[in-house]
């Protein structure tokens, strides 16, 4: 069956949150429920003296408190606590009397109700012996040299340079960023039919059960990973979080359910976060405008201990036809927690670096920025000189220019004035994020009453998940909405993969399309004749069975059958962009209007037009959702996200929402969606790529640029500030 174009449906599961009833991990209820806080280090570095939990055992409801006495027996790996099956977050606080930086949990009260558990974990004394230590890349105590971590290369990239004529060389700095999602981690361990569950908002269920059973030298079995719903993921919640083990094994030790709730001051020091980077970009072209060379130079931030790869560098020379290319990768470390996936990890950083420096190109040649981008379109990845599977940025940028208006454009920055005085910019960015795969072990199993009932592998963090499947079980098999049981995120229904990297929907949806399509094969072999356009329930209900179920394992492309096993033992399976035959990407085009009031140098978005290239739309309406909280979270890291680190203390000052500073909904104007909605067919059988990720690609830069063009003004870090504009 060729796949259909989506309707315009409402999410599947929108009713149970606006009537609360999608229960999140901290919601679980359980009689005797204990409540845990952690006490964390008040210094960066150093070694833990003395504790005292005298006064803490005191207060009315304490049970118990924990140190790292009680948790020498965990055992910490490089890959315990790893993401995408690499090896990070292998340190574990509270094993052992050491502080490697600063908010580390280094003590564990457990009380029967939530204010006996904040006032004992207040109570509790702890006398440390501090050492020197670095808080941010540029102290004098960070890692002297820094560390080559990868290169990327096509070309005689300096030689082309070298000869050309007209040349940028440019450099922009990004600052440490935080996730914020409005679901605080949580991890909630509790025994059930004799097995221990760990509810916790993840995204990853099996890799963060098989990680704890590893830690606490229990067989993989013993441990049930569950995160009914995870409220905004965005890669904080790949991992197991630091104090996800200590609640298990407080659990473990107590014989009750215990739960814990971080807050969000401790996140920002306990949790992983957007890296400080500087990036150096040198790009070179001829008299029209064609790329002849680009030279990418990046440096990022890491912690001492464990390892989070810098891969700027993947995504920028697929951007466009670039003659040469050149870029390198190097880290520098300091005393913080390990830094980690955020939305568009690397991408973000890149495309604000990169784009803006075209941007900066366009005007050194006096050409159009649209026009300077359509001329570098290419077919063909400039590294590898294989095929995209598809790509149609071309179209993007073309649609976009027309729904904004680019033709008011003006190489003259300030040259557009509103009427009350602000000046108007204009700008343009574009975005691509790989279009990657897992495999999936999907059961299927479609009732004679028409209740469907799937399995399979996936995580709803609010993207739509469930709704992508929906999708494909109502084009295939004509269901009702109202009558599918949908389980996910448990690996008690299904093997679960890490839903991360933009590749929820490009596993999930193929998974559901080739498990539906299976049962209309199935059910066609019973019938002896092939199925008509009827719901395929009511021609089920004819054969006068009670039900019919299918099960079907879903290899991506690049991969064999032992992506199943691995998927089965929790181990992350990924595929993509590059397969056997080609490179698969997602592509954007964001268009921004910004108003700068002259006086005050206050900036406001007045207007984005965003036009993406993700394959097909499975869910028009969560799709379009996606984009607005991209381009959203774009607008933040442009004009107001970044941590403030207190180098005397290692610290982030800023650590909640009150100076934290997001965009409200007073600081958005309009933001126009728009699809290209053309399947990629080649890539997998439901013709989708990912979308969640590139929705942000590129549009910080958008908005960068647009500044320039209302100021005149280059400003090359994030975020722009008043003060740059005054």
């Amino acid at each position: 069956m060729t796949p259909n174009r989506n309707a315009d449906r409402p999410r599947i599961d929108a009713h149970e949150k606006v009537l609360g009833r999608a229960l999140y991990a901290a919601d679980q209820p359980f009689p005797g429920l204990l409540h845990a806080m952690t006490v964390p280090a008040t210094i960066a570095k150093g070694r833990i003296l003395s504790i005292d939990t005298a006064a803490a055992l005191q207060v009315p409801g304490v049970v118990r408190v924990f140190t790292h006495a009680d948790f020498s027996q965990i055992r910490t790996t490089p890959a315990a606590r790893g993401a995408y099956g690499q090896p990070g977050k292998g340190y574990q606080p509270m094993t052992a009397p050491q502080v490697r930086h600063r908010g580390e949990p280094v003590a564990l009260v457990v009380a029967e109700t939530l204010e006996a558990v904040v006032e004992g974990a207040e109570a509790v004394t702890v006398r440390y012996a501090e050492d020197p230590f670095s808080a941010r890349m540029d102290d004098d105590l960070a890692s002297p040299e820094p560390e080559a971590v990868g290169q990327l290369a096509s070309g005689d990239a300096e030689a082309a340079f070298a000869a050309a004529v007209h040349t940028i060389d440019v450099e922009y700095r990004h600052p440490q960023q935080h996730h914020n999602p409005i679901e605080l981690i949580s991890t909630t361990a509790a025994f059930e039919d004799g097995t221990l569950r760990i509810y916790e908002g993840t995204q990853s269920a099996a890799a963060f059960a098989g990680g704890l059973a590893g830690m606490m030298g229990m067989e993989p079995q013993a441990l049930r990973g569950v995160s009914p719903y995870t409220g905004g993921g965005f890669g904080q919640k790949n991992g197991v979080q630091e104090q996800s083990v200590l609640v298990a094994s407080a659990a473990l030790l107590l014989r009750r359910p215990v739960k814990l709730v971080m807050p969000r001051g401790q996140l920002f020091h306990t949790a992983s976060y957007r890296p400080q980077s500087r990036h150096r970009v040198r790009l070179a072209a001829d008299g029209d405008g064609r790329l002849l060379a680009g030279i990418y130079e990046t440096v990022q931030q890491n912690s001492q201990y464990d390892g989070f790869g810098s891969d700027h560098g993947a995504t920028p020379p697929r951007m466009y036809g670039y003659g040469a290319w050149r870029g390198s990768e190097r880290i520098v470390r300091v005393d913080t927690q390990t830094p980690g996936h955020q939305r568009a990890p690397h991408e973000h950083p890149a495309s604000h670096a990169t784009e803006c420096a075209l941007d900066e190109l366009a005007g050194a040649l006096g050409m159009d920025p649209v026009a300077l981008r359509l001329a570098n379109d290419t077919q063909r990845d400039p590294i590898t000189g294989k095929p995209f599977s598809s790509r149609h940025l071309a179209d993007c940028l073309k649609r976009g220019a027309a729904r904004f208006g680019w033709d008011r454009w003006t190489n003259q920055p300030g040259a557009l004035v509103a009427g009350n005085g602000d000046r108007i910019g204009l700008g343009v960015a574009c975005g691509s994020y790989k279009a990657a795969m897992t495999p999936s072990v999907t059961t299927l199993r479609l009732s004679a009453g028409g209740q469907c009932r799937i399995a399979t592998s996936g995580h709803e963090m609010g993207q739509g998940i469930r709704s992508v499947i929906a999708a494909e079980l109502i084009d295939v098999l004509g269901v009702d909405p109202d009558k599918l049981d949908i389980r996910i995120g448990d690996t008690g229904h299904a093997p679960q993969h890490l839903t991360a990297g933009s590749w929820g929907a490009g596993s999930a949806a193929p998974a559901a399309r080739a498990a539906a399509l299976k049962l209309r094969e199935e059910l066609s072999q019973l019938t002896g004749a092939a199925l008509s356009d009827e719901p395929v329930p009511v021609q089920l209900a004819r054969t006068r069975r009670p039900y019919l179920e299918v099960s079907v394992d879903t290899v991506p492309l690049g991969k064999d059958r032992q992506a199943i096993e691995q998927l089965r033992r929790g181990m992350p399976v990924t595929t993509g962009p590059e397969y056997p035959d080609f490179l698969a990407f997602s592509w954007i085009a964001h268009f921004a209007e910004v108003h700068v009031e002259p006086s005050t140098g206050r900036v406001r978005v007045r207007r984005v037009v965003s036009v993406a290239d993700c394959g097909r739309v499975m869910n028009r309406r969560t799709a379009e959702s996606q984009v607005r909280g991209g381009v959203v979270w774009g607008i933040g890291a442009a004009l107001r996200e970044a941590a403030e680190i207190d180098p005397r203390f290692g610290g982030v000052l800023n650590n909640d929402l009150a100076e934290y500073v997001v965009p409200v909904n007073a600081d958005i104007g309009a933001i126009d969606v728009d699809f290209i909605d053309e399947p990629d067919t080649r890539l997998n059988l439901s013709g989708v790529k990912g979308l969640g990720e590139v929705a942000m690609v590129g549009a910080a830069a958008a908005i960068v640029n647009a500044v320039h063009n209302a100021t005149g003004r280059r400003i090359r870090h994030l975020p722009i500030r008043i003060e740059d504009l005054l």
